[in-house]
């Protein structure tokens, strides 16, 4: 060991003299270092900066495993936990950095710095868990070094230090080792975390929204999950990895791995809610409700299932508004929340029987405005208001009739605070709604021109012994005069729909389903009539220059699909849209939802 018979450089607040052993350290030039520790022995025990930061401290910063090594041999085993200005030892510093093998050179010297805590009450574990890394490798170590019969040391998977563990993995998504931990330590489910007061299902919810909703998956999704799920339950850990991957050689990877992290945070939701079942109500509350409140406003249909089916009550749970799930279900617009409760009998009949701290009722709450990220949903400003239709009138379908003219403590009705709350939207959508009516109205008016002009002056002209066109008894000449014909109905129609739509009153009611209606049909009917006047076109051509070549005809058939795909890439989206908004199953009462225990 090094003599500490010298005194220091400097013993004040001036640490510059250090500066030439912070070079040495950044330039791995261990001599230099050795030389300076030789004149200033204490320089290697002593803080080198204003946060208190040591020899260790920095070579554990830097992840010069070289050095670490050189300095634990100078030094003596209980030296090896000098702690900064933040209470952290090297040992926390190498975890946060995600270096094993700093963390390997100090912990075979002293396996007591593991459980060292700083001053926030974290050890080096938590820092392993969000290391710079972001590797499970560094957790995996130190989860498998860090022991919980250290006593009289502390252990850090002990309560609430414990959650903390849980909640950072839960925060990496880490699920899998989240599972394995909760598992090894069931109490854990039962604590909040000492940082921010978040249990492991807080965690699940609000950190990250894995759990996705399966209705909304396409067939390709659904049958990867299936797949991923069935792998999982039914084979060992290295064949579930094998399938996995080949399915990340099929399709985009992405995909595969949100599959899988939805399939890990499943399962580790419902462990945590299992453990739910062993604890008293007092504590259930503390841990659930919150989450129930954060769940359906982010409007993830199965936390509350499973918290319902491991605490029933949790479904009567009210906020400090005296609102319940359904309440606010309805004002976030969490329509998978929504169609759970109105999937259940009992919750369909008793919950809407609340009235808020304001004595509002639930239909109340879907008169107001949808928040931003919902309305931002659904594109255009008409059929955004459409949803807002559609919602206020399927809360009304399981409202109370006594509530429909039941005024709050503003003195206002459901239906006068729909008024207010989208007066700025229906002016939006009527805007909305003119201009595309204009643009598709002039549109319309240059086609019934066109079309019209090609019917008097027939291509080619008319015979002057009987005044028949002179092409008359050619198949294209058919193809033309039907097409034409076709063109002219169908944009004609068109022009008369969306004058219709000028003219409208544009009652909020008229948004519902009047308005969407006549736009639809104004724009198929437009598109129809472009398709035929291409047609047209195309035969008057083959007709006048063709001269029976086939050329011709491929050629100029060719160039008459460009303005047919530009309308289907620019306007056909929404009219697609618009028939699914309308027409379409909608987001209500949607098929596979499992009922509530009730």
């Amino acid at each position: 060991m090094a003599s500490s018979s010298q005194a220091l450089p400097h013993q004040n607040p001036d640490f510059s003299s250090y500066r030439p052993l912070y070079r040495s350290m950044l330039a791995k030039d261990w001599e230099e270092a050795l030389r300076f520790f030789n004149q200033y022995p204490l320089a290697i025990r002593t803080p080198l900066n204003q946060y208190l930061e040591t020899a260790l401290h920095v070579a554990a910063k830097a992840g010069n495993a070289f050095f670490m090594e050189k300095l634990v041999a100078l030094l003596w085993d209980h030296e090896l936990g000098p702690r900064d200005v933040h209470g952290l030892t090297p040992l926390h510093i190498a975890a946060r950095q995600g270096n094993i093998e700093v963390a390997r050179i100090l912990v075979r010297r002293n396996s007591n710095l593991l459980y060292l805590y700083d001053n926030k009450g974290f050890f080096p574990i938590h820092y392993a868990v969000t290391s710079s890394r972001g590797s499970k490798d560094v957790f995996l170590y130190f989860f498998g070094v860090t022991r919980d019969d250290a006593y009289p040391l502390p252990n850090p998977y002990a309560g609430p230090t414990g959650v903390s563990i849980v909640v950072y993995l839960i925060g990496q998504k880490f699920y899998d080792l989240a599972l394995q931990l909760v598992e090894k330590y069931p109490y854990l489910a039962c604590y909040k975390a000492i940082d921010n007061n978040m249990s492991a299902l807080d965690a699940l919810v609000r950190i990250h929204r894995s759990i996705i909703n399966k209705h909304s998956l396409n067939f390709w999704q659904s049958l990867i999950y299936h797949y991923v799920s069935k792998a999982e339950s039914t084979t060992s850990t290295p064949i579930f990895y094998l399938i996995t991957s080949l399915l990340q050689c099929l399709v985009r990877e992405s995909i595969v791995n949100k599959m899988v992290l939805h399939h890990q945070s499943v399962k580790l939701l419902k462990w945590l809610c299992d453990q739910l079942k062993t604890i008293n109500d007092t504590q259930v509350m503390s841990l659930t409700k919150q989450t129930i409140f954060d769940a359906t406003i982010l409007d993830i249909w199965q936390v509350i299932l499973n918290i319902a089916e491991a605490y029933p009550m949790s479904i009567y749970f009210w906020d400090s508004k005296k609102q319940n799930i359904l309440h606010v279900a309805v004002m976030n617009r969490s329509e998978n929340v929504f169609n759970l409760v109105c999937g259940t009998n009992v919750l369909r009949t008793n919950l809407p029987q609340y009235e808020d701290i304001i004595c509002n009722s639930v239909l109340h709450l879907a008169g107001k405005l949808a928040p931003p990220h919902k309305l931002n949903l659904v594109s255009g400003a008409a059929l955004q208001m459409q949803r807002e239709l559609q919602w206020f009138k399927e809360v009304k379908k399981i409202t109370p009739s006594y509530f429909w003219s039941y005024k709050n403590k503003y003195g206002k009705t459901p239906s006068m605070v729909f008024t207010e709350e989208h007066r700025e939207l229906k002016e939006a959508g009527e805007k909305w709604i003119k201009d595309t009516a204009n643009s598709c109205t002039i549109s319309a008016a240059l086609i019934v021109t066109v079309v019209f002009a090609a019917a008097i002056t027939v291509p080619g002209g008319n015979s002057g012994e009987n005044g028949l066109p002179i092409f008359s008894d050619h198949n294209a000449f058919t193809v033309f005069a039907i097409s034409n014909a076709a063109s002219l109905f169908t944009s004609a129609t068109s022009l008369l729909v969306f004058l219709s739509i000028l003219t409208s009153r544009y009652a909020e009611e008229d948004f519902l389903f009047t308005l969407p209606n006549r736009i639809i049909i104004g724009l198929f009917t437009l598109f129809l009539s472009i398709i035929f006047m291409m047609i047209a076109f195309s035969a008057t051509v083959y007709l006048v220059f063709g001269h029976n070549r086939r050329g011709v005809l491929i050629t100029v058939a060719v160039f008459a699909c460009l303005p047919v795909t530009s309308f289907v890439h620019l306007q056909f989206p929404l009219l697609v849209a618009l028939v699914s908004s309308t027409y379409g199953r909608g987001i209500f009462y949607q098929r596979g939802f499992p009922q509530l225990p009730y």
